[in-house]
């Protein structure tokens, strides 16, 4: 008698989800030893650290995201589009919502999945901490979508300066969260300011714009060694970003943020960069153990602390880390995840010994668009670490992206996609100017 195929669900398409449907489905996809499916809300997916190019125009969205039915198709699982709005580990279930059109007419009804092994890999939010009238007044940049309407309506602000250039009316942009999201948005902006006084926008200059970074912490950058940090620091003074460290938002208004200092600092698009969190319907689901940022608790493993059967990676994981701590939420985590959990599974499915994850830090590095790019290389791999700028940085910051399109196309695909891409980015204009 065959055994039943085993039936592995993904939920989540974000750089570890995608990566590790990947590898399962080339390894045990294609051979129809296991039946692979990938559940993601949205139909295409887009590497999480370009949003802030999104959001500027410098990268477009329509053209650079991949498609997760033709990747499915290619490498040999399924993928579903749907949300997660359940899970019933006892009956190894979980409900997807139903999918309404805009008008808010039923397209897919709600669906039941049934697993063997499920995978969370939902990623995270922006954690707005209850502040009054974040989610009213201020923007996020956690999907494709949300940078789009930024775009949208940073050019709308830019076409209304370019109006009335008597005025001298600079636009005040604000940017709560000194992270690596909200440092590079805040340098892309001066990029993209240029770039449409190429494009027609001649009174643009960087006179026209005004960007402040608010962050709670006494640096920006926090998560970073501080000498990173202060280079950071000073090439956005150079561009001219005002930057206000200690400095905690207590509320916002459709004009601008109120501090604990009491300052209040005008603007016309505020963005929340702040923090991160899981959604809040994760929150205990299924009877899952969880923290206060509903990130679901896994052994090193990476098997939830309740459920075997169950597994985290990525941003939603609070996963222990050697020595003490928590493994940090970046994209070189969930690819790290992503490989343990593919063998874990088929240690699982083997009926082997499952091995324990152990965070390597490679380093950092920040992007500061056109301008330049900071970081350090090797991390806890050496004693200290290399301290890294300019070309040398921004070559490796590009290679960190290309090692995903490595992890999802293979090496040889992945040239000749970086081929073509050289040759549109001669044939077309870079700046998404719709």
């Amino acid at each position: 008698m065959t055994t039943p195929k085993k039936k592995i669900v993904i939920v989540g398409g974000g750089a570890g989800g995608l990566e590790l449907a990947t590898r399962l489905g080339n390894k045990l996809g294609r051979k129809r030893k296991a039946a692979i499916t990938l559940v993601d809300r949205s139909q295409s997916h887009l590497w999480k650290p370009l949003l802030h190019e999104v959001a500027t125009g410098s990268l477009d969205d329509g053209v650079d995201a991949l498609s997760y039915l033709a990747h499915a198709h290619n490498h040999h699982f399924s993928f579903q589009q749907g949300t997660l709005t359940n899970i019933n580990p006892e009956t190894q279930t979980l409900q997807l919502a139903r999918i309404c059109d805009k008008q808010g007419g039923e397209l897919v009804p709600s669906r039941e999945l049934t697993y063997d092994i499920l995978v969370i890999a939902l990623g995270s939010t922006s954690n707005d901490f209850g502040t009054p009238g974040v989610k009213d007044h201020c923007l996020f940049l956690d999907n494709p979508y949300q940078a789009r309407r930024f775009h949208n309506e940073m050019l709308n602000l830019f076409l209304k300066y370019s109006a009335y250039p008597g005025q001298k009316k600079r636009v005040n942009i604000a940017i709560v969260g000194c992270g690596a999201t909200g440092v590079e948005l805040s340098a892309e902006l001066y990029n993209t300011v240029k770039q449409l006084h190429n494009y027609g926008f001649e009174s643009l200059d960087n006179s026209a714009l005004n960007v402040t970074l608010v962050e709670a912490s006494e640096r920006i950058l926090p998560s970073l060694p501080p000498r990173i940090s202060a280079a950071a620091y000073l090439e956005l003074s150079k561009l001219g970003v005002r930057v206000f460290t200690n400095t905690m938002v207590t509320s916002v208004k459709a004009s601008g943020l109120n501090t604990q200092g009491g300052e209040f600092i005008d603007a016309d698009l505020m963005v929340w960069a702040a923090g991160i969190k899981v959604p809040n319907f994760m929150k205990d689901i299924g009877g899952l153990e969880t923290n206060r940022l509903n990130q679901l608790l896994v052994e090193p493993t990476l098997q939830t602390t309740r459920d075997p059967h169950i597994f985290a990676i990525g941003d939603c994981a609070s996963c222990p880390k050697e020595g003490g701590g928590f493994v940090p939420p970046r994209a070189q985590s969930a690819h790290q995840m992503a490989s343990r959990c593919f063998t874990n599974i088929l240690a699982l499915i083997n009926e082997q010994t499952l091995k324990p994850y152990v965070y390597k830090d490679h380093g950092s590095l920040v992007s500061l668009s056109r301008f330049s790019t900071v970081g350090s290389l090797m991390g806890n791999l050496m004693r200290g670490s290399i301290m890294v700028e300019g070309c040398i940085a921004r070559f490796i910051y590009i290679s960190l992206y290309r090692m995903h399109q490595v992890a999802l196309h293979g090496f040889i695909k992945t040239s000749l996609m970086m081929l073509v891409g050289g040759i549109n980015r001669v044939l077309r204009p870079r700046l998404k100017m719709h």
